[in-house]
């Protein structure tokens, strides 16, 4: 299984496809029959760990490319070829703010985190220093934002969903990414969901209204109304 990931990251890196063919030649030689129950093991983990989706393309080849959970168009690596993919851990993230009702305290957001292990000031083997990639690097890429308190002493900070998360995805689709791996609290569902689904409303209504509004003034601008 470790074989396999690290063969799976490479073909990321690379972005190149990946055939069940290569997988069997290259790692998985003596596995074949076992192969289907570690191939789901491991794509999973990559989606978990790394947000990266391990998709079909051609069930006649059993040809996969991967690509970012979610559409993301951020995956968090550097120009080295040891740097890992960084977006599992943003979808986390983005799914606490959105569970905490659209912001969540820095205090509530390290108690979670610490359950998985990440702790401010501590190196992850995976994601490096959490407080830098979370407070800065997140921050800088527009995917978070990270705001003071008004009048909070000593300075206490909230995290919310910045403005490049809003058009990289949505909140059902967070929702329903994080539940799909069980990584949320079932008795929040149905809040939650009906906040997701306001959100897509929302959304529908404003594409609704640009629509119409650049309708008509293409309409006015062609009758020749000033």
């Amino acid at each position: 299984m470790y074989d396999l990931l690290n063969l799976l990251l490479l073909k990321y890196r690379k972005k190149e496809p990946i055939t069940k063919e290569q997988m069997l030649n290259g790692v998985l030689k003596n596995y074949e029959d076992q192969f289907p129950a570690i191939f789901s093991k491991v794509s999973k983990y990559m989606e978990i760990v790394y947000g990266i989706a391990v998709k079909e393309v051609d069930p006649a080849s059993h040809s996969y490319i991967l690509s970012t959970s979610l559409g993301l168009t951020y995956d968090g690596m550097q120009s080295d070829d040891q740097s890992v993919p960084k977006t599992g851990l943003l979808i986390i993230t983005l799914g606490l703010v959105f569970m905490e009702g659209d912001g969540t305290s820095e205090k509530s957001m390290w108690y979670v985190l610490g359950v998985l292990g990440l702790c401010p000031g501590r190196e992850h083997p995976i994601y490096g220093e959490p407080r830098k990639l979370i407070t800065e690097d997140w921050v800088q890429e527009n995917y978070l934002e990270y705001r003071q308190v008004p009048n909070s002493d000593p300075a206490c900070y909230r995290f919310l969903w910045g403005p490049r998360a809003h058009p990289d995805t949505s909140k059902m689709e967070v929702l329903e990414h994080l539940a799909q791996f069980n990584i949320t609290f079932p008795s929040l569902f149905p809040h939650l969901y009906q906040m997701a689904l306001r959100g897509e409303e929302d959304s529908t209504q404003a594409g609704i209204a640009t629509t119409n509004g650049t309708s008509a003034t293409a309409s006015t601008t062609s009758s020749g109304t000033p």
